[in-house]
């Protein structure tokens, strides 16, 4: 089952259904089983400018149901054709202007991640990933891409789950620290259940950060192990053709009794001496 991820300037979400875009443009790129959507920047374009557009375009629509009367066809067809495609236009422009959102899909299935910590962490393993992706090609029989493809698929959506639970303790962690004990006593029974579900919630912290940093650096080695291993070969195959140059140098046959270069130095130089000494008074 394919993995769909897509982050924007507010979050990131990772989900096992479709994404869509709440508003402004996406466009899909498919990583064999990760679908991400990637949100297309906005045009910029004010409604001013918007609307300069579609009165340019309504006025080509405009001489065009002319030419359509005239052949013939009936007027109306060719207004309601106009007037659809208008509306479309206005639409799509509008839309083109705003900022990709994505929206988070409903039923509760989705990772999402609005902390800049586990975003920021969940980033840097999809460009790590594109980095592990990369290296198959060149691997070849060494890997079974299509098992790699599905370890690698699970791994971020591990990820995303972790990320998720530690994004959740992250608030949790901070609402336990802003509690103020007050004029309470040390003893009392509300500060020691209080002091035990910071002490949990720490353990928890923990844990976690030390589980997703096995997660990104497990992901990393995989990267690094492939690209080692492709400059392995490439620096290999570069040893091997600079032998095959060297033997094919070395069966050329011995080397000219006397150089040409030298020699055509010694007469050039000689020429020029035997010149100047005629031009002499």
């Amino acid at each position: 089952m394919p993995l769909h991820i897509g982050a924007d300037t507010e979050k990131v979400v990772v989900s096992p259904t479709p994404l869509s875009m709440r508003t402004g443009r996406g466009r899909r790129r498919r990583y064999g089983t990760v679908v991400e959507l990637v949100p297309i920047p906005p045009t910029g374009r004010d409604r001013t400018e918007r609307t300069r557009r579609t009165a340019r375009i309504a006025l080509v629509l405009l001489i065009l149901c002319g030419v359509l009367d005239a052949l013939g066809i009936a007027w109306w067809a060719a207004a309601l054709g106009s007037a659809g495609l208008l509306a479309f236009v206005v639409r799509e422009q509008a839309r083109a202007a705003r900022p990709g959102i994505i929206a988070v899909p409903a039923g509760g299935d989705a990772r999402v991640l609005v902390a800049g910590a586990e975003r920021a962490a969940y980033e840097r393993a999809l460009a790590v990933a594109h980095r592990v992706r990369r290296t198959w090609p060149e691997l070849g029989g060494l890997i079974d891409p299509a098992d790699a493809d599905r370890t690698l698929t699970r791994a971020l959506d591990e990820l995303a789950a972790l990320l998720a639970r530690r994004q959740r303790l992250r608030r949790l962690r901070d609402e336990l620290a802003a509690v103020r004990p007050g004029d309470l006593p040390p003893d009392s029974p509300a500060l020691v259940a209080l002091a035990a579900q910071r002490a949990r919630v720490e353990d928890l912290w923990r844990g976690t950060g030390a589980q997703a940093n096995r997660m990104l650096h497990g992901i990393e080695a995989a990267a690094r192990a492939g690209e080692s291993l492709i400059r392995e070969h490439r620096i290999h195959e570069t040893a091997r053709q600079a032998e095959a140059t060297l033997a094919r140098l070395s069966t050329g046959g011995p080397p000219p009794a006397t150089e040409a270069a030298p020699e055509l130095a010694q007469r050039t130089a000689a020429v020029i001496s035997a010149y100047r000494e005629l031009r002499m008074p």
